[in-house]
């Protein structure tokens, strides 16, 4: 087992490297001729307190707006998320549900620190980001990013990476139930690397293609939901159905842990999409209005589809739909007036609602927590319905309602890339995992229950 697990960071340290030379030596050719490359971050993506800068730059309002939501998006997933899903489980799973969103948030935060954060946002090329910030190299009190001279690059920083987070432990909800703790590990590790990283490059960076593109996605339809949805999916497929699944019983142990999951995401999920306008102003705040309502409209609609359905409204399918409306909002909320968020959060609530109670059933996958139902539905929807929507008084570019037809096409063109790419380099992540450690623990151990075979732990004492 040392060997496989030395073979292992071999070849993740060999992927990261090739991740990483790739840009240099694109970089190197764009500055041929113009001296010599250097380490330090390029002023495109961050810049210091210096003569250039004008004095007073850093807006202390818009600042502590930006750590607020940064602590609200990161309470998103620990403990928001992790409540969420871990009622969801079954009894004898639900520590290990719980670690995956925990854990996760460890490591990810080491590899922001180390090298996913400068592959996401300093220059590079239109696919992936360049060296600049390794280890946050040349990151200092008084550095801002191209992203907002108003606040402290160390505050977007860490607002970025509550979204970093928040997308790999979301992915955990597909393979709930049936993963070994050390391949949750890996495959978090190498998806933060190689999926993540380059997407977010794609289109929050200046220099990204879908950017370049005009494709909208105010707070991360494409980089967070896309993105969590379809390697879901991946995820379900590759590592297959649980032990009984369709014959047993695998109904959640604590709907109470779920609502109240599902309230804290809704109450994080203000910091997520109006922190996303990286200011304090008048964005922020038609950003939280259009979220509330589209959160709201999505409850309301997943509720009166299953009352007609089953003819009872479930508290489980209220949240399902709060959080299917924030999902579908995410992408639209800084380009849309409150009435195309209503119809964006009704359409993103019946979507996913008819995706996890008919399109799941019919194929027979088994995505635990339904992460591709929710989360790759919803945020198709949202960013689709995007380009519809959005308003140019708003956001500063039209949709299709006001004439610019076009950026239908823009967003299908963003999903259709990020599905792709995600889908393809997921399914070799975990084919790789697979051939060095394995990625399920045994039948025997999977109906012990994950917490004892993985954790040694029970979450209840009786």
């Amino acid at each position: 087992m040392r060997n496989l697990m030395f073979v292992l960071r071999g070849a993740a340290i060999a992927a990261l490297a090739m991740l990483v030379l790739v840009p240099m030596q694109a970089l190197a050719a764009t500055h041929a001729g113009s001296g010599p490359l250097t380490a330090q971050a390029p002023s495109a993506i961050a810049v210091s307190a210096s003569p250039g800068l004008p004095h007073g730059a850093i807006n202390h309002g818009d600042t502590a707006w930006m750590l607020v939501s940064t602590v609200l998006v990161l309470m998103m997933t620990i403990p928001g998320l992790a409540l969420f899903y871990g009622g969801m489980v079954r009894e004898k799973n639900v520590l290990s549900t719980l670690a995956h969103s925990f854990a996760t948030t460890c490591l990810v935060t080491l590899l922001w620190y180390v090298a996913a954060y400068s592959l996401s946002f300093t220059d590079g090329n239109a696919f992936i980001g360049g060296l600049g910030r390794l280890f946050l190299h040349g990151m200092g009190r008084d550095t801002v990013s191209d992203r907002s001279m108003a606040v402290p690059e160390s505050v977007f920083m860490s607002f970025q990476l509550t979204f970093a987070i928040i997308t790999p432990a979301l992915i955990s909800g597909s393979f709930a139930e049936r993963i070994k703790f050390s391949a949750v590990l890996w495959f978090s590790a190498l998806w933060l690397l190689f999926v993540y990283s380059p997407i977010v490059h794609w289109i929050w960076s200046a220099h990204g293609w879908l950017a370049h593109l005009g494709v909208l996605d105010f707070a991360g339809g494409t980089v967070v939901e896309v993105n969590s949805g379809v390697a879901g999916l991946v995820t379900a497929l590759v590592v297959g159905r649980r032990v009984g699944y369709g014959r047993e019983a695998m109904a959640p142990h604590n709907l109470v842990y779920t609502i109240l999951g599902a309230s804290l995401l809704w109450v994080g999920w203000f910091g997520f999409n109006a922190g996303s306008a990286v200011s304090a102003g008048g964005l922020a705040g038609m950003a939280m209005v259009a979220t509330q309502i589209a959160t709201a409209a999505a409850a309301m609609a997943w509720m009166g589809l299953e009352w007609a359905a089953r003819g009872k409204p479930s508290i489980l399918g209220m949240a399902s739909g709060a959080v299917a409306g924030a999902v579908a909002i995410t992408p639209a909320s800084g380009f849309v007036d409150p009435n195309g968020a209503l119809i964006v959060g009704l359409a993103g609530g019946a979507a996913c609602f008819w995706a996890v109670t008919y399109v799941k059933n019919a194929l027979g996958y088994d995505d635990s927590l339904d992460v591709f139902g929710v989360h790759g539905i919803g945020g198709i929807v949202g960013l689709i319905l995007t380009g519809v929507f959005a308003v140019k008084a708003i956001g500063g570019t039209p949709g299709a309602l006001e004439g610019n037809i076009g950026q239908i096409g823009k967003q299908a063109i963003a999903v259709v890339a990020v599905a792709a790419y995600d889908a393809a380099a997921t399914f070799l992540i975990l084919k790789l995992i697979d051939l060095v450690i394995g990625l399920r623990p045994s039948h025997e151990e999977e109906r012990e229950g994950l917490d004892i075979t993985q954790h040694g732990e029970r979450a209840y004492n009786e």
